[in-house]
């Protein structure tokens, strides 16, 4: 996978963290239950602080910005710090803006892992369980209070490039995701839900 897929790649991953919805009951809790619960909100907003570890670096990369979401597949990051970055997924198409820099534009069609990877995300967002298995082995501890929800990617070429994403959160709000990359390197992202006035 070229540089650009890797480095983009993790970066769609953390969009799923602006929903919020209605709390889930603590008892009989299932993975399908809190797709359903991610699902309820067709829009959402919030702030992130993400620290990147990477082995040759010492100290970790941190950025910080908004995401938003807009249903059923309009997805956004924008980082503020340090330097300005847009990722924006419309559709099949990412679209990528650095101040200085041409904008790029990425066809998912043209990308297979990555387009599996978005598409899991959007199943994700609709609260299609069965889409998410196809792609992902899922492991739900925890309890609506404090709950993680484990992806392990089924398909060896997704696997070849990260190994697992662990979101966290507290009844219907994501919380944490970390992605664990195969080659050692991970990030980790905390997320603050902007409440709409």
């Amino acid at each position: 996978m070229k540089i650009l897929e890797k480095t983009r790649f993790s970066a769609i991953a953390w969009l799923v963290l602006v929903l919020a919805a209605p709390v889930a009951r603590a008892d009989d809790w299932q993975p399908s239950q809190l797709m359903h619960i991610l699902s309820q909100n067709k829009t959402g907003r919030a702030t992130f602080v993400e620290k990147k570890y990477i082995g040759i670096i010492e100290h970790p990369i941190v950025s910080t910005g908004d995401l938003s979401f807009i249903s059923p597949d309009k997805l956004e990051k924008r980082t503020l710090t340090p330097r300005p970055e847009s990722l924006i997924l419309n559709g099949g198409i990412l679209t990528i803006d650095q101040p200085g820099k041409r904008r790029m534009t990425v066809s998912l069609e043209e990308h297979p892992e990555v387009s599996a990877f978005i598409e899991s995300i959007r199943g994700t967002l609709a609260g299609d369980l069965s889409a998410l298995e196809k792609f992902y082995a899922l492991k739900l501890t925890g309890s609506v209070e404090k709950w993680q929800l484990v992806l392990i990617p089924r398909q060896e070429r997704m696997r070849s490039i990260f190994s697992r994403i662990r979101i966290g959160g507290s009844h219907a709000d994501v919380k944490t995701i970390d992605l664990d990359q195969s080659d050692g390197d991970h990030s980790e992202m905390v997320i603050t839900k902007v409440i709409s006035q």
